[in-house]
């Protein structure tokens, strides 16, 4: 296989342009999915990207061809020419430190392709490489990962037991997607703690992305529309619920992007144009020159009802641009600071069904401002219960009355969570523990022993789990619930 002008050409593009888009089979690169070249700045970007190529090589491009034709006819074993090709894409996207670029073959496309239509196998998590370690920014709702309780920020350090260290995020993200029904199990470091496992069975990710409900505060209805992730039907999908509502009356909306990694930019912008009127930008859009353009909506009027945006740490990229423009715009936003993702990507297909992810423009809020690395601030800030950040249980032997240990500081936090109070919280397992875990295995048909044994551990943690997932404690949605009407 010899390297043609054309390859080289378009590694010489990847090289030298920033860049960025993707998704995978149940598990995904955090904010891959954005994506839009509707404006003009975009569509200068398409014309740059596709201009001519049948320039002769010259300088460095003679060095590639020269290292791809010394390999390939002196290394001492066979030699894959489509590898070196591939290798040297990914040898020059690594060179921006840019954990958004990378290189999307024959397959990652598929997948990413089945993804943004929200149709896919895996464990429905998605992931960004932070200073070298593979981390989870969200899973999705309903997900296996969700119900296997992994959270924003846990840490992947191995999977089925073969270290990450030294791998890419595409080489790490391989060897945890697969078919539905197998399994994986993913070892997690989270916060400060100890690292534990998680097994996690693969399945189909749900493809909803919008689900709606209302609650009637003081003799109010106030609507909540919660969005999973944006896909090419979110905005459709939203469009619906809201007019539901709307038909219904509604008095206040309360728009929850918690979890939300982010999603195709098109989509926020249609959604964004419901509720940011024509003198104010939805989005503003950098390219590499410093070229800004704003983009605006042809809304006369704003909603006549109160709108809160809730985020978290889970909150990333389209989620981001959404909240920032109704912060803009003095709605309350309740919850944590968002992840922080303010680069918008674009797919570069190479020619043979393979592309090129690129992060190709910033994007700023209404006002200007860049929230890259820093995230969206809520100005209602509220953090979830304890519980709702305590690690899984991990058991070498059974704790028991008067043991002393971090772990159990970590099972107290969790009976005390889902309604056992074990009397303390500091690691000692006293008497009061003792009777909080016997009632604990009696409610659940365990036998009561009063000790935490494997068994018991296993059942407290998912115990823990469906009460998160069941919202019962839900402070934030409570306070944005609260604050709405003030």
């Amino acid at each position: 296989m010899k390297l043609n002008k054309l390859q080289i050409v378009l590694l010489l593009a990847a090289a030298l342009l920033l860049g960025f888009l993707g998704a995978y089979a149940g598990i995904s690169i955090a904010g891959d999915k954005d994506s839009g070249q509707q404006t003009a700045s975009r569509e200068n970007l398409e014309e740059k990207l596709n201009g001519d190529k049948s320039e002769s090589l010259t300088g460095d491009l003679q060095k590639v061809e020269q290292a791809y034709a010394l390999i390939q006819e002196n290394y001492v074993e066979e030699v894959d020419g489509n590898e070196l090709v591939e290798g040297a894409i990914e040898g020059m996207l690594a060179t921006l430190e840019d954990p958004h670029s990378s290189y999307l073959n024959l397959e990652s496309m598929d997948e990413f392709n089945q993804q943004i239509e929200s149709s896919f196998e895996g464990i429905g998590a998605e992931v960004s490489m932070v200073n070298g370690v593979v981390t989870i920014v969200s899973p999705i709702k309903d997900s296996p990962a969700e119900k296997a309780g992994l959270r924003p920020n846990d840490q992947v350090l191995t999977v089925d037991g073969e270290d990450l260290d030294g791998l890419n995020l595409n080489e790490a993200v391989a060897k945890i997607r697969g078919e539905k029904g197998t399994e994986v199990t993913l070892e997690i470091i989270r916060a400060a703690g100890d690292p534990f496992e998680v097994v996690i069975v693969r399945d189909t990710i749900p493809i909803e992305t919008v689900y709606s409900d209302t609650e009637t505060i003081d003799g109010k209805t106030t609507g909540i529309i919660e969005i999973t992730n944006f896909s090419e039907n979110t905005a459709t999908e939203f469009i619906e619920h809201l007019s539901d509502l709307e038909d219904n009356g509604l008095d206040g909306l309360v728009i929850d992007v918690r979890g939300n990694p982010g999603g195709l930019l098109n989509v926020v912008e249609d959604m964004l144009a419901l509720f940011v009127p024509e003198d104010l930008p939805f989005i503003q859009i950098e390219d590499a020159d410093g070229n800004i353009e704003a983009i605006h909506s042809d809304l006369k009027e704003t909603k006549d009802y109160p709108i809160s945006v809730l985020i978290d740490e889970g909150s990333a990229s389209a989620s981001e641009i959404l909240a920032v423009a109704l912060q803009e715009l003095d709605y309350d936003i309740v919850g944590q600071t968002s992840y922080g993702k303010g680069t918008v990507q674009t797919a570069v297909p190479l020619g043979d069904g393979s592309s090129i992810k690129l992060t190709t423009f910033k994007w700023l809020s209404p006002n200007g401002e860049w929230i890259n690395e820093v995230g969206v601030e809520p100005n209602i800030p509220v953090d979830q219960p304890d519980y709702y950040y305590a690690n899984p249980i991990s058991i070498e032997e059974p704790f028991g009355l008067d043991d002393t240990d971090p772990g159990i500081a970590n099972i107290q936090l969790m009976l005390d969570g889902i309604g056992y109070d074990p009397g303390r919280m500091d690691g000692y397992f006293n008497e009061q523990t003792e009777e909080a875990v016997k009632q604990f295995q009696k409610d659940n048909d365990l036998s009561a022993t009063g000790e935490v044994d494997e068994e018991t551990a296993g059942l407290i943690d998912t115990r823990v789990i469906e009460r998160i997932r069941s919202g019962e404690d839900d402070v934030q949605l409570e306070k944005a619930l609260e604050e709405l009407y003030k």
